[in-house]
């Protein structure tokens, strides 16, 4: 007698740790040996220096940048709510986590009723019921388990969401810094060239009034001066609307932010280390997402397969009922029963094609996912190149369209060409300022690019 009671003791045990579902194993998805860099050059670097590795303080040093970072880092909405879904999951995967154990409940009951008729009342002693239920059904085939660890897998995927997040909110805030000292930096040629047209306006006016000049040469300065006048309006408006963007991204009303710092769009250090490709799949939180999904789509195969097999459940109530408390009598009741699906239509076989295809599909995602890190990365490495040799061959423009200027109103002051001359000159420069601090900005924002690209910002 004791040797079956232990060998079916064995086999109980046997099969509770019974679970179906296939293992997770990851995807192969083989990374280049370099990232491609501009004109197709090969780019690594020690695994040890890469600036994604970096914390975002010591990538970015303009202190005005870093406390708009710091700020919004603690006041951000979208970066709150995603600390929010990690909270909820951690309940949802408490909550599925419950079904693995006995679910008990007591009840307790009695009533009292008093009968009066004419002078006389009569009190009556109904039964008092006390019980305790208990039911439980055996995780023989890891049904529960692993809906658990589907569970459990979408909170890893909502904790690396969290950091995307933070990752997003990092290149944001800096991208619109970027834009707004460029602005501003571009705000200040519109004055610049706006005082130097009132002059040029003058001098036309006087040689006009002399009749050293046609009125013709008046109107055409007028063009040029209105021209900056009418840049000045429109910087302003997108200075203001870019203050709005981030003042969002701090978790604040609408507002003035401060952006004193000269040295803002100063180059980037060249030769940033980008490390290697494999390091991206460890690096970068969609990535990280990607494959947490992909686990739990993993899972759902097993809870598919689980849902074949038969379901033992197991019943108890104990419980005490009598005339009062003094004088109850004890029942214990046990059942057990159990469940086997014989015929549901195709259900259950169409849930476990359709977890096999969904798992399918969040495998190509992930793979897609890792493909996109390694473009991105590459794109940054391409603009961190081009965009220093468009700023230098645009310093160089700058420079010659200024003398050109400058001969221009020389040549005209002198007689010797007309004022359409100036005009023509003039424009050239004042164009050519405002493109040289677009391709800073650009320049500057390939920092951003670079740093995000390699899934820097969450550490």
């Amino acid at each position: 007698m004791r040797r079956t009671q232990l060998a079916a003791f064995t086999l109980t045990l046997a099969l509770t740790g019974c679970t179906v579902g296939p293992k997770y194993t990851r995807p192969n998805v083989p990374a280049p040996p370099a990232f491609r860099g501009a004109d197709n050059a090969d780019v690594t670097s020690d695994p040890k220096l890469s600036i994604g590795d970096e914390q975002w303080s010591a990538v970015f040093h303009e202190p005005e940048l870093q406390d708009l970072i710091r700020t919004a880092l603690q006041n951000n909405y979208n970066l709150r709510i995603a600390a929010q879904h990690i909270l909820e999951q951690q309940q949802q995967v408490r909550i599925t986590r419950s079904q693995e154990f006995p679910q008990v409940s007591a009840v307790l009951s009695g009533a009292g009723t008093n009968i009066s008729s004419g002078a006389t009342t009569v009190l009556t002693s109904p039964p008092v019921e006390f019980g305790v239920s208990a039911s439980w059904t055996p995780d023989f085939w890891g049904l529960f388990r692993k809906q658990t660890e589907v569970q459990r897998d979408q909170l890893l995927a909502q904790q690396w969401a969290q950091r995307a997040v933070r990752v997003t909110l990092v290149q944001q805030v800096a991208t619109d810094y970027f834009q707004l000292r460029a602005l501003d930096a571009q705000l200040v040629v519109s004055k610049n060239a706006l005082n130097a047209r009132r002059d040029s306006l003058d001098l036309t006016t006087r040689l006009e009034t002399g009749g050293a000049a046609p009125l013709s040469d008046v109107r055409q300065a007028e063009q040029l001066l209105y021209t900056a006048t009418a840049e000045i309006p429109i910087l302003e408006q997108q200075i203001q609307q870019t203050e709005n963007e981030l003042r969002l991204l701090l978790g604040q009303a609408p507002g003035t932010v401060s952006h004193a710092d000269d040295s803002a769009l100063a180059p980037p250090p060249t030769d940033l280390p980008a490390g290697i490709p494999s390091q991206l799949l460890e690096r970068r939180p969609d990535i990280q997402q990607a494959e947490a999904q992909l686990m739990a789509a993993n899972a759902n195969i097993g809870v598919a397969r689980a849902q074949f097999f038969p379901q033992l459940t197991l019943n108890g109530e104990g419980g005490a009922a009598g005339a009062s408390f003094a004088n109850l009598l004890g029942v214990v009741l046990g059942t057990g029963s159990i469940t086997q699906p014989l015929f549901e239509g195709g259900r259950l076989r169409g849930q476990l094609e359709l977890s096999k295809a969904q798992k399918e599909e969040t495998v190509l995602n992930y793979q897609n996912t890792i493909l996109g890190a390694f473009r991105d990365v590459s794109n940054a490495l391409i603009a961190a190149r081009k965009t220093r040799d468009t700023r230098i061959e645009q310093e160089k423009l700058v420079a010659a369209a200024q003398d050109a200027t400058r001969l221009a109103r020389v040549r005209y002051q002198g007689g010797a060409a007309s004022y359409i001359e100036v005009l023509t000159n003039d424009t050239n420069y004042f164009d050519a300022q405002l493109n040289l601090v677009t391709a800073q900005q650009n320049e500057a924002l390939s920092l951003v690019q670079l740093y995000s690209a390699l899934g820097g910002g969450w550490q």
